[in-house]
């Protein structure tokens, strides 16, 4: 497995540990079919999950022979509305359990050097937003992580 790799293994593996968060993909689906769609992102009957992919990466030199790489990544998550359960609250619970989870292991178990650089740390609330997602009205959040690893 790749540098990439790992790292984001790691971030589905802190994401999952989190109860009651639905499915985290390794990647964002793409399917032609919305009901296909919908079904990857079902969990005992709930439209609810996640997918992590790298955004972004800036490379910089750093002592002689070590290269810093900053990879950015999107987590973006979505939730079925229900005014009955108070899907809103859930879904920020949800969405604070990851920022805490986060928080808590700076280093992704020793993957990365650190999740924070000089401008942010942890994960990054970007938007939060009601979107239909195959034709489903939902709350959707735009998550954004950076890590820090250096190469030799």
């Amino acid at each position: 497995m790749n540098q990439l790799e790992t790292i984001r293994q790691a971030i589905i593996a802190r994401i999952e540990e989190i109860p009651e968060i639905g499915i985290v993909h390794d990647h964002q689906p793409y399917i032609k079919s919305e009901q296909e769609l919908r079904a990857l992102y079902v969990d005992e009957g709930l439209l609810l999950g996640w997918y992590v992919r790298r955004v972004a990466t800036q490379e910089s030199a750093g002592a002689i022979g070590q290269w810093i790489e900053t990879h950015t990544w999107l987590i973006w998550g979505v939730m079925a509305m229900g005014d009955q359960g108070r899907s809103e609250n859930t879904f920020d619970g949800l969405v604070e359990q990851i920022r805490d989870k986060f928080r808590e292991d700076q280093d992704l178990g020793g993957v990365v050097a650190l999740t924070a650089t000089h401008e942010v740390a942890g994960i990054q609330v970007e938007k939060v937003e009601p979107v239909f997602f195959c034709g489903v009205l939902c709350h959707a959040a735009h998550l954004t992580l950076r890590t820090v690893s250096y190469r030799y």
